[in-house]
């Protein structure tokens, strides 16, 4: 399939809150137990046809969580399209740190591009119960002029939906 358009998306946020999860749900639909903390970046492609029969190629880059790759973010952001930004629905330190993230890739991206905010590992809420208000993220998406929802990479719950939404929204931005 030869792409109409082709998007560079980088999906960040802290340590071991799933990103290489949700990406390798979304390519290769599986999930391991046995994945490695990402050191500064991986990427993957997929390729996709979308309702109109539009073919977007996306370019999912897998930014790294941890603080001493800070200093590398600049180089893998330029270019972007799109971000997803994650926490882990099971960690309530990670829901805070949305902001941080949000605003170092802002010191970066300096143009405006849309922003998905995924909530992740849904999937451990009955084992370790409501840890955050989840209405906290609803409402920092309204006011990011974002969207959010809540996924699973391990059972696969809303990762195909929040790409395919996504892809849509940068389609109408870079239209």
């Amino acid at each position: 399939m030869i792409a109409d358009y082709t998007f560079k998306l980088i999906v960040i946020g802290p340590a071991a809150v799933g990103k290489t999860s949700l990406i390798r749900r979304f390519v290769e639909n599986r999930f391991s137990f046995n994945y490695k903390s990402t050191i500064g970046v991986d990427f993957l492609a997929k390729t996709m046809r979308l309702k109109g029969d539009k073919i977007v190629k996306l370019a999912i880059w897998d930014v790294g969580g941890q603080a001493r790759f800070r200093f590398l973010r600049r180089n893998f952001y330029e270019g972007t399209h799109g971000a997803i930004l994650v926490f882990d629905l099971s960690r309530a330190n990670t829901s805070p740190k949305m902001k941080d993230w949000l605003i170092d890739m802002r010191s970066i991206i300096e143009y405006k591009i849309p922003l998905l905010i995924l909530g992740n590992k849904s999937d451990l809420l009955s084992e370790v119960g409501e840890v955050i208000d989840r209405e906290e993220p609803k409402r920092f998406a309204e006011q990011e002029e974002s969207f959010y929802l809540e996924t699973s990479a391990k059972t696969g719950n809303n990762v195909e939906q929040a790409f395919n939404e996504f892809t849509k929204q940068m389609l109408k931005s870079n239209s």
